[in-house]
């Protein structure tokens, strides 16, 4: 991982829509610039953080698969 995530959530087990509202939630407490880890096993989460991050202009710095698990590191707006 090249960025450095200053913070990191935990969104395995949970299903859309969830682990986009909960990385929203997690967003909102962060300040510009600031790096989010999601890790994520639903599989739907790898278009939907795609879309959520085009729709809210936050960067998705790293979108990866690992092991049936899908990582995501999200730069805030």
């Amino acid at each position: 991982m090249n960025q450095t995530a200053t913070h990191t959530l935990d969104a395995r087990g949970l299903n859309c829509p969830l682990p986009i509202l909960r990385t929203k939630k997690a967003l909102s407490e962060l300040g510009s610039g600031e790096i989010l880890a999601i890790t994520s096993t639903d599989p739907g989460s790898l278009k939907d953080m795609q879309a959520f991050c085009k729709q809210t202009g936050n960067e998705l710095v790293e979108s990866r698969s690992d092991q049936g698990e899908f990582v995501f590191v999200v730069r805030k707006a």
